[in-house]
This record gives C-alpha cells, structure tokens and sequence, in this order.
C-alpha cells in the first residue's frame, strides 16, 4: 500500500510554485517514464505473441504501468528524492477526470449518475453498517471504525483524510485506516477485472460495479480502464457521484462524534452545514461537469475534443504508474491484522451487494442501460 504520508497526500493539492517545482520534478519524471515504458510494454508484448504465434491475453497498458510500478517499489525501493513527484499521481488523476468530461454529454452524466446516486445510497449504508458492527466487535476504537467506514463506503483515501478533522481522529487510526484501505484497494484492482469477465459482465455493468466496489479513484479508474474504455469511462463516471457525497457522510460522523464530546461540533443552521459540504466537496468533479456542458453545447471542436482526450490519456497513464509506484506490499504487515479483517470484510461486502445491485438495476430493471 500506499507509502506516502497524509502529508504528502495533501500537498498534492498544492500548487506547483516556483519554490517547489524542482522537488516535484524527479517523481514526475520517474511517472512518465514508468508509463511510458508500460505503453511500449503493451506493444513489444503484442508483437512478439504475434512473431511467436503464441495465443495470449493483451495486457492493457494500464496493467503494464502498474506492474512496472509495483516492482520498482516492492525490490529496489523508492529514493526519497523520487516521492513528492510520484505523490502528484492524485493530482494528474483529476486533470484526467476534468478532461474526459468531454466524452460525455450532461444527458448521459444526468441518467447514469442518478441510477448510480440510488446503487450508492443503498450499497453505502448496508455496508457502512457492517463495517461498524464488525469493527466493535473486533475492539477496535470507535473512530477507526468510522474511518474505515467513510474510505470504504466512500471514497477512500481523500474521505478518510477529510473525516480526520472532523471527528478529531487520532494519526495512528488514520495511518491504519488509509493502509488498510489501499492494500484492499491494490487486491480489487486485479481481482474484479478477471471476476468481470468469467460473470459475463458488459462493459456498462463492470463499470458501474467498479464504480461502486472500488474505494480509493485511483484504483477505479485504473479498474475500469483494466476492463475496457468504455467500463473506465462508466466507472470514473459513477465514481464522481460517489465522490460527491464525501461532505454529506462526514457530516454525518462529525455530527455523531460531537453529540457524544468527541469532536467540535457542527454549527447550527442550514448555511453552516452547506458551508462544511462545500468545503469537503471534492471540487474536481465540479470541472468535469463543466467540461461536459461545454461538450454537449457543441463549442469543442473535433480538434478539441481530440485534444481533452489525449489530456485524459495521459494524465491517466501518469495516475496508473503512480498506482504502482505508491502500492507497497511490504508494508502491509505494519496495518496489524484487525483493521484489515473489518477492511477485507467492507471489501467483500460493498463487492457483493453492489455487484447484486448492478445486475438487478441493468438485467431487470433496465436502469441506465445504453440502448
């Protein structure tokens, strides 16, 4: 799982300044050339089953970049002087996410996000309780069981980092909450492509179960673009809307905790509760609507168009060797055997309810289905 500190998380939000673009820049360089080589991955390997006449599944690029990620981070290691660069990965997954608003129009992101609003309500609050359940009954503090409940039935490592404040958590529960949640993360992320394809399931429907099922944006991109582009682009899509609810779920628990002392509370009146959502609403899913809207207006030339698609492109193959990069198994030990039980627990149980949800919503009920 992921090495990188809270505090490196963050800065990635910062912006490149003249003062610290030379520390970011080994890091971006190493993101870059790691994708890179995963692209050129893709090509020698297709090219040489073709040469040997060898029958062989094509590895994505997506899956390349990681792979390649993985190994420079889990044998030699990753040199300090590599990590606020590589930590930007977060940063180039929401320009990608901006730019490929372009590829759809409103009427799409309208349909496919209120069908998902409904799945994520659902999904989140059957395993919002379970994982609380299991986390008392396990002994762990009340407040690592809320963090793990916000990073898995949200949206990961930003929910988790945005619930810290709120509900005064202690840095240890956080370190466990995030770690636990991106060594799941890393296990979805190759486990639910190959469960996609032995279900039968169509891009649309993988997309929206990687949507639902996947904690952290960064490994749901990388999970739906693993399937197809089409499930990528449903997937990133659902992921949105469930990412825009962050505000309301910390609310929630920062609500909770201050009722028993254990927090600041919430100021009273509607105004301020609008205000704390707004200030932990992740503003980039606001740039990919606009960027939508501009698309559906039709003021994007094809040229244009083409050109916001190949931002999206490669800022997504910087986010997936970011992946890798940031996904050390070695690690994994460290978390202690009892938040990743209520972690693998919330997994399995977002997995299979939304998987459930998503085969009714689009085999029976015909919700959001592409016709």
């Amino acid at each position: 799982m992921s090495t990188a500190t809270i505090d490196e998380d963050s800065a990635v939000d910062q912006p490149f300044t003249g003062g610290n673009v030379l520390a970011y820049l080994p890091g971006i360089l190493l993101l870059i050339a790691v994708g890179v080589l995963g692209k050129y991955a893709q090509i020698w390997w297709n090219a040489l089953a073709k040469h040997q006449h060898w029958t062989v599944p094509d590895i994505e690029y997506v899956l390349w970049a990681i792979l390649i990620g993985l190994v420079i981070t889990n044998t030699i290691g990753l040199h300090p002087i590599f990590r606020p660069g590589v930590a930007t990965y977060e940063f180039w997954l929401k320009i990608g996410i901006v730019a490929l608003g372009s590829r759809f129009v409103l009427g799409d992101v309208a349909k496919l996000g209120g069908t998902s609003l409904v799945q994520i309500l659902v999904d989140m609050t059957v395993a919002g309780a379970i994982i609380l359940t299991v986390a008392r009954l396990l002994g762990l503090s009340g407040k690592l069981g809320s963090l793990l409940a916000i990073g898995t039935s949200i949206c990961g490592v930003s929910a988790i980092v945005a619930g810290k404040g709120a509900i005064r958590a202690r840095n240890s529960d956080v370190g466990y909450a995030i770690a636990a949640i991106l060594a799941l993360g890393a296990v979805a992320l190759f486990a639910l492509p190959p469960l996609g394809h032995a279900l039968g399931l169509s891009d649309h429907e993988f997309g929206l179960w990687a949507g639902l099922a996947v904690d952290n944006t960064a490994e749901t991109t990388a999970t739906g673009y693993l399937y197809s582009d089409a499930a990528g682009k449903t997937a990133v899509l659902v992921k949105s809307t469930r990412n825009a609810l962050i505000g309301f779920v910390v609310l929630g628990f920062a609500a909770y905790w201050a009722a028993r002392g254990e927090a600041d509370a919430v100021a009273p009146g509607l105004r301020a509760k609008a205000s704390f959502v707004w200030a932990k609403f992740p503003k980039f899913v606001l740039g990919f609507l606009a960027v939508s809207a501009i698309a559906t207006l039709g003021w994007l030339t094809k040229q244009q168009t083409a050109n916001l698609a190949n931002v999206s492109k490669w800022a997504f193959l910087l986010t997936f060797a970011g992946v890798g990069l940031n996904t050390n198994i070695r690690e994994l030990a460290r978390t202690g055997w009892r938040p990743l039980v209520v972690a693998v627990i919330g997994l399995l149980t977002v997995a299979v309810v939304s998987l459930g949800l998503v085969l009714f919503t689009s085999r029976v009920l015909h919700w959001g289905v592409p016709g």
